[in-house]
């Protein structure tokens, strides 16, 4: 007996509890669908202005089509979650709430497809196409000193032609003096030497004439790139800016290319190999056949020397030919959606307020399946007799004593109708009725 009242007593505690757990549930439910109203008309506002930024045209037709969009985008939410929130908590076996579940995964990807990225979009598309225009000038800063290093190493060859032509220069000196080939003089040893010099002084000129054209487009070069800086960061809509900062990128494409062909490195490669083949060897001009066979034997001696010194110097040119480029910088303009996705790593808030507000209600259904567990497990062990409230059970007993009335009526035969025809509807109203037999007198009456 204790036992029982014990389980009694239990029983009673998990139906209070239960009850109590019903009486708040049915406080929420009150607002709980005004809410999920509001988070779904939030998102789809932030989708319809996802939506637009899309869209080029700005009509009529744009507007209606955004518009719809974002209303079907705030009924499908509303209706999904709604769905879950009633049914899901209300599942009973494993297999029945794995089912749903899955069905909330799929919806829940489907609805970060269709509105939570637009939701990005509408809250930093703005800062994302800036950090596009921001990553862009990067881009093109590199190419730009890049391209300029590579010049700048290009012009760095005329040190090595100087040398070569000093070389040549000091060895006409010794052959007007008669220290190279033994005899003194200007002849034909002495004019191969003063040509080869003269052709790296043209050479060395013409190194020289580019230095001021590539820090002029290295300058220009540099103001374009302060100005697109400046459009990355001022007020205004970042579509305009975009604008401006395309012809600015243009322009700059242009410097870029104008520094690649001012490089010298090309033509001192070209030179070094002409410096060695083209070679016009006067007559010789000695009197007597020792003096020519000197002389052959210096031009000789010249040519192989001409042949080392082009060598250096194409090498050198070759070293600065093989210098990596810059990679082609183009700027592509992106729209904001775009914008966001791909630079989705710099918006990681902007991104989980956007896929928050669309499946925050994930977190109620959780809440309900919790609380409607809890509910049946205290509801479970007592009997159904102990779970009624007394309006249940007055309703109840009403409903028994319309169950019981209405087995009565039909139990209960209908009545049936003795009473005898009346024949005499058809005879005339004079006939006399038949006299009744008089009384048979008692046996053993007196008179």
């Amino acid at each position: 007996m204790t036992d029982e009242t014990r389980l009694s007593r239990a029983e009673a505690q998990g139906v209070r509890h239960a009850r109590e757990l019903e009486g708040h549930l049915g406080w929420l439910d009150g607002f709980t669908g005004a809410a999920l109203g509001v988070l779904a008309t939030a998102s789809g506002i932030y989708t319809y202005l996802g939506v637009s930024s899309l869209l080029d045209d700005d009509g009529a037709l744009s507007v209606f089509a955004a518009l719809a969009y974002s209303i079907a985008v705030s009924v499908g939410i509303f209706v999904f979650w709604s769905y879950l929130m009633r049914l899901l908590p209300a599942m009973r076996t494993n297999t029945a709430r794995l089912g749903l579940m899955g069905a909330m995964g799929l919806g829940s990807l489907a609805i970060v497809a269709m509105s939570s990225w637009l939701n990005a979009a509408a809250l930093a598309g703005a800062a994302a196409v800036e950090q596009h225009l921001a990553e862009t000038v990067q881009d093109y800063q590199g190419a730009l000193e890049r391209t300029h290093g590579i010049a700048i190493s290009a012009q760095g060859l005329q040190r090595d032609v100087s040398r070569a032509r000093q070389s040549f220069e000091d060895l006409s000196e010794q052959e007007a003096t008669g220290e190279l080939s033994g005899f003194a003089g200007r002849g034909a040893v002495f004019r191969v030497l003063q040509q080869k010099a003269e052709e790296l002084t043209a050479l060395e000129d013409q190194i020289a004439s580019q230095e001021p054209a590539i820090e002029r487009a290295f300058a220009e070069g540099n103001q374009i790139l302060s100005r697109m800086r400046s459009l990355t960061v001022e007020p205004g809509p970042v579509e305009a800016r975009s604008v401006e900062f395309s012809e600015e990128a243009v322009r700059l494409a242009g410097i870029i290319s104008q520094l690649r062909q001012l490089s010298v490195a090309p033509l001192v490669a070209r030179a070094a190999q002409d410096l060695s083949a083209s070679v016009v060897l006067p007559e010789l001009d000695g009197s007597t056949e020792t003096t020519r066979a000197g002389q052959q034997a210096t031009i000789n001696s010249v040519l192989e020397v001409l042949g080392q010194r082009a060598e250096t110097l194409r090498q050198a040119a070759e070293a600065v030919i093989s210098m990596p480029p810059p990679d082609e910088t183009v700027y592509t303009p992106i729209s904001t959606a775009d914008a966001v996705i791909r630079y989705a790593g710099n918006f990681v808030p902007s991104w989980a307020g956007a896929i928050s507000i669309d499946l925050l209600p994930a977190v109620l259904v959780f809440i309900l399946m919790v609380v409607q567990a809890a509910i049946r497990s205290s509801r479970d062990p007592a009997r159904i007799e102990d779970t009624m409230t007394m309006a249940e059970l007055r309703a109840a007993l009403s409903a028994a004593r319309d169950v019981d009335a209405s087995l009565d009526r039909e139990r209960t035969p209908p009545p049936q109708d003795t009473q005898e025809p009346d024949d005499t509807r058809n005879e005339p109203d004079d006939e006399e009725p038949h006299p009744r037999p008089a009384p048979t007198p008692l046996r053993g009456s007196g008179p």
